[in-house]
């Protein structure tokens, strides 16, 4: 990624595709262990995240990418800055990744230890060890929170992560590298419109990948929204829970997806450019309800 003083070149200026044409997906390697055929269940060219739970092996995060991307998928492992011992491990961790599995791409995140192990602590810090750089990654995605981020702004205000979008946004803007936002999945779609909003009015212009849940049980998807702290998102799903009619039908993003979609149409210069899906109720159910919303567009 050289570096040179000219504008983003990678904003993208309207709507364009649907949020589904070219959404992603989030695998971890004990759950994409038990998939047997990646090339039957996903369309080509799925970007595939992998999740890095703290204490899952290297081996196994490096053989999941190895695996996907000799099937042809593009591969976005998760980097948590909390998790990661030195400067040195990193660039192990990075070395290996490109190549045993030709990783190009990256998720930069803080990392959901309280204390880390080392002296990087949010995903600036990855960005400014010159790693990624230097080692060829060609797309780093970092993390978004239309709803706050509570490890980082304990007040409940938005001082912290908007700081962090002003930089991550200035080095967008003096690199070559494609920059994108993927956001925590949320229910409440006026939520993530108004943090879109917000965002842009602040200079950010970095593409948008809404994460959404895929199909699960509410009780599920009441108990990740919890842990992670998504506030409006959860009284849309405790108001759910409310409707006996609907308590013991499994979620399904469908809803949400037609808001943002129609605020989209409405709003065609809005950053928000296409969805992420964590599969909270398993992989193929996610697999499938994206595919059967793409035949019906």
């Amino acid at each position: 990624m050289s570096m040179d003083m000219r504008s983003n070149p990678h904003r993208e200026t309207s709507a364009g595709p649907g949020l589904l044409d070219h959404w992603s997906i989030e695998v971890m390697p004990r759950t994409a262990a038990k998939i047997a055929d990646f090339k039957s269940l996903l369309p080509s060219g799925t970007r595939v995240y992998i999740a890095h739970i703290d204490g899952t092996p290297l081996d196994d995060m490096v053989a999941t990418a190895r695996r996907l991307a000799r099937d042809g998928f593009p591969v976005l492992p998760h980097i948590p800055a909390r998790s990661i011992e030195s400067n040195a491990a990193l660039e192990d961790l990075l070395t290996r990744y490109r190549q045993e599995a030709d990783v190009r791409q990256a998720l930069l995140l803080a990392g959901g230890n309280s204390a880390p192990r080392g002296s990087l602590t949010s995903s600036l810090d990855l960005i400014e060890t010159g790693l990624f750089d230097r080692m060829g990654f060609t797309d780093l995605h970092v993390a978004g929170h239309p709803e706050g981020n509570r490890d980082i702004d304990r007040d409940g205000s938005s001082t912290g992560v908007d700081a962090a979008l002003v930089t991550k946004q200035a080095y967008a803007n003096r690199t070559d590298a494609r920059i994108a936002i993927t956001t925590q999945f949320a229910f409440d779609a006026e939520s993530v419109t108004r943090w879109a909003e917000r965002i842009a009015a602040m200079g950010i212009t970095l593409p948008v990948h809404v994460g959404i849940a895929g199909p699960a049980k509410l009780q599920t998807l009441i108990k990740y929204a919890i842990s992670c702290g998504v506030g409006p998102s959860l009284k849309v799903l405790q108001k759910r829970a409310l409707d006996v009619t609907r308590l013991l039908v499994p979620y399904e993003p469908t809803d949400l997806v037609a808001q943002l979609e129609r605020y989209r149409a409405s709003h065609p210069d809005s950053l928000i450019r296409q969805a992420h899906v964590f599969p909270l109720g398993g992989i193929e159910p996610a697999v499938d309800w994206c595919k059967r919303q793409k035949a019906r567009a």
